[in-house]
Formats: structure tokens, C-alpha cells, sequence
């Protein structure tokens, strides 16, 4: 791995040269370190190469397309993804962000803005880091609840049976948060700022469908929930027991 210059490391995945090279270029006035490959392969070749501190995937790539790339890399690692696609739909947005990704932008972009949303994805979850540190001085190194193990260090989820559940940044944040609050009804409000905070693109329903891809991956029956339950009218309440 290099020596860190202290300058921003980002890796831009699109398969538009053109794009890639006016990107770079102008994330480098900003101080913006940039690497830009064309696909897949090139990705995990990067990454093996060196430490980045945001991705920015575009959607439509050959061969395996930005959200397969997603899924795969959530399932051995944390760093930010910002995805960028030309597809605007609310739907579209809703996959992004439950396979995975820390923000989404939409094409043509505005570069001073994608400029903006790095420096915010980095400085949330370098404060998310941070506080898992803390926190980890003062408690245990894995926190247990209902056979599950959420792994602070690592940011991992292990299910009951010893196998490696993948989780988003945010997914990670919101959970944790559940457990360290049990029983305590938490508002939208709250989790927003848990999960993602307001300097993003976010809305309500995106927690609700935080909650609901985090009760996916706990096997918790969304019609009768155990763990996540929802309190109508007020938010969430984590009702698992802890060990």
C-alpha cells in the first residue's frame, strides 16, 4: 500500500474515458487525488493496489454492472461508495442506497457538487469511525443480542450460525444505534442523523427502508417483528435482548 499524502484517495470506476479524465482533472484542483478505471476488473485491481477513501461507481459498466460490484465489495469492506448513474428514478435511488451505497448522484453531474458530497461521505464516516473507537474503549469488542454478534472493530454482522452478513455504512450506524438504545423509541428524526445525517440527499423513507433491509438480514419477520419493531406515529424501537 502507498505512503498516505494526506490528500484525499478516490477511485472513479466509469467506463466514459472522457468523463473520467475531466473528473480527475478537476477533482485535482480541490487537492483530490483520482484513479480512474473502466470496469470491474480494474476496480478490484485498484483496490488491491491501494487504500481509497471514497468510491465513486458508475450504474451501467460492462460486465458486472455498479451494483454487483457493490454487493460484492460490501461483503469485505466499508469504504464509502457514491454511486453515479444517468437513471434519476426514486426506485433507482432506493436500490442504490439498500445495496450498499453512501450517497448517489445523479448524471450530468455538477462537479463542484460532487466535490461537496466527497468531502461530506468522508467526513461522516471518518466521525463514524471515530465513534466506534471511542465507544470500543469503554465496552466490549463485539456487543451480542438475539445469537447475533455485531463486531465494532470490523463493522461485521454474524448471524447465529457464524456467517458474515454484509452491511452499508449506514446500515452498520443504524444498528448499532438500536442496540446501544434498547428499548428507546427513536424518531425518524434521530435515526436521519444516526444513519446518514442531513448534509446528504436523504428522507424519511429512506430509514424505513434502512429498517427494513436491516430486519431482512436478521431474519425479523417484518409483519411481526421481535427486534425492530415499529412504533406508529413516533419510530423505532430495538426490543432484542442483549448478552
Amino acid at each position: 500500500m502507498p505512503v498516505n499524502t494526506g490528500r484525499l484517495q478516490v477511485l472513479l470506476v466509469d467506463d466514459d474515458t472522457d468523463i473520467g479524465q475531466l473528473l480527475s482533472n478537476y477533482l485535482e484542483k480541490f487537492d483530490i487525488s483520482c484513479v480512474a478505471v473502466q470496469d470491474g476488473v480494474a476496480m478490484q485491481a485498484a483496490i488491491q493496489a491501494q487504500d481509497f477513501d471514497v468510491i465513486l461507481l458508475d450504474l451501467m459498466l460492462p460486465g458486472d454492472d455498479g451494483l454487483t460490484l457493490l454487493r460484492k465489495l460490501r461483503h469485505h469492506a466499508t469504504t464509502p461508495v457514491i454511486m453515479l448513474t444517468a437513471r434519476g428514478e426514486f426506485a433507482d435511488k432506493i436500490l442504490g442506497l439498500e445495496s450498499g451505497a453512501d450517497d448517489y448522484l445523479i448524471k450530468p453531474l455538477d462537479a463542484r457538487e460532487l466535490v461537496a458530497r466527497i468531502q461530506s461521505v468522508v467526513r461522516r464516516c471518518s466521525t463514524a469511525v471515530r465513534q466506534t473507537h471511542e465507544t470500543a474503549e469503554n465496552q466490549p469488542a463485539e456487543l451480542r443480542f438475539a445469537s447475533w454478534t455485531l463486531h465494532l472493530a470490523t463493522r461485521q454482522l454474524r448471524s447465529p450460525d457464524k456467517l458474515v452478513i454484509p452491511l452499508s455504512n449506514a446500515e452498520f450506524r443504524l444498528l448499532h444505534a438500536f442496540i446501544r438504545r434498547p428499548g428507546q423509541v427513536l424518531s425518524r428524526d434521530q435515526l436521519l442523523d444516526i444513519a446518514r445525517n442531513k448534509s446528504s440527499e436523504v428522507f424519511d423513507r429512506s430509514i424505513d427502508l434502512l429498517v427494513s433491509r436491516l430486519r431482512q438480514k436478521l431474519g425479523d419477520d417484518p409483519r411481526h417483528p421481535s427486534m425492530l419493531k415499529t412504533i406508529r406515529g413516533e419510530g423505532y424501537m430495538f426490543s432484542a435482548s442483549l448478552k
